[in-house]
Order: C-alpha cells, then sequence, then structure tokens
C-alpha cells in the first residue's frame, strides 16, 4: 500500500505593499512644509553658486549644500510616501533620524557655507562700485549667503520641532 503524503501549503510570500500614495498628513504638517521650505531655498543655494565662477572654499560650500539637499530631498520623499520603514536600521528610529539630519548636517553645514559665502561677498564687495567694468560675482555670494542663512534657520526649526516630538515621547513624525 503506497502512502499519500499530504499536499503542503507554499511557504508565504513577502507581504504585498500598497499602492504608493502620498502621506498628506505629513504634507500638511509643521514638518512636511519646513521640508518645503528647505529644499526651496537649497536649490536656490546651489544653483546660484554653482551657475557662476567658484573658487577656494566656495568648492566646499557647493559640496556642503549639495549633500544635505539630496539627503533632505530623500527624507522628504520617503517620508511623503509614508515608506521609512524601508530603510534599514533608520526605519525603526525615524524621528531620531530625522532630527539628527537637521540638527547636526543641516544646521552645521549651512551654517559653515553661509560663513564661507559671506566671507567671499565681504571680499567681493568691492566690485559693486559704480563704473567697475569687470564681472561682479558680490551678489551672487550674497545671495547665496543669504538664501543659505534662512536654510539652516530652517533646519534648526525642523530640528526643534523633532526634539520638542521627541521630548513628548511621540515616535512619528507626524
Amino acid at each position: 500500500m503506497a502512502r499519500t503524503v499530504p499536499p503542503v501549503a507554499p511557504p508565504p510570500g513577502p507581504p504585498a505593499r500598497g499602492s504608493l500614495s502620498l502621506h498628506r498628513a505629513y504634507l500638511r504638517s509643521p514638518l512636511g512644509l519646513l521640508r518645503l521650505g528647505q529644499l526651496g531655498l537649497g536649490a536656490a543655494f546651489w544653483v546660484t553658486v554653482a551657475a557662476h565662477k567658484y573658487e577656494g572654499a566656495a568648492h566646499f560650500a557647493l559640496f556642503a549644500a549639495v549633500l544635505v539637499w539630496l539627503l533632505t530631498l530623500a527624507l522628504f520623499g520617503l517620508s511623503l510616501l509614508g515608506r521609512w520603514e524601508l530603510v534599514p536600521w533608520l526605519g525603526s528610529r525615524w524621528l531620531l533620524t530625522n532630527l539628527l539630519h537637521d540638527l547636526a548636517l543641516g544646521v552645521g553645514l549651512y551654517a559653515a557655507a553661509t560663513g564661507i559665502m559671506g566671507y567671499k561677498a565681504g571680499r567681493k564687495s568691492y566690485c559693486n562700485l559704480p563704473g567697475y567694468s569687470q564681472h561682479c560675482l558680490y551678489g551672487a555670494y550674497l545671495s547665496a549667503s543669504v538664501c543659505g542663512g534662512m536654510a539652516a534657520c530652517l533646519y534648526l526649526f525642523s530640528g526643534l520641532y523633532c526634539l520638542l516630538r521627541r521630548c513628548r515621547d511621540q515616535r512619528d513624525i507626524v
């Protein structure tokens, strides 16, 4: 007599992921609005620097601005889609990740970049005189410095917002 083996159910597949949709509560939250401002001012900073002739320490300022801008874009995109759980190790600590990004990277690097561009604007202030015929970088450096300072303030505000949520034992960004 042949012994029949009962059919075995196949192993479960990966959990089905829902369709991508916008996390509208995040977009309307203070952190979402601050992120939009950070992205706008950050883009204005690095486009202004990159569109003009730059040398010396402005290379670091441009690198810092682009690095922070790209990381902010990644945080914003993952938060907007509600997919931060997909990031290994950081997804379970998303509020802390945002807090450290804002205070350490955002404020620190944008403050340094703002200082560099402000110093360079001060060194080029002579070319703002009437009758100066050479190409003047004073306006570009000053504009980048103002955008960088405003972006650093927005990063400080968003970092303080995340810190406030963390101190109130809230673990989510919204």
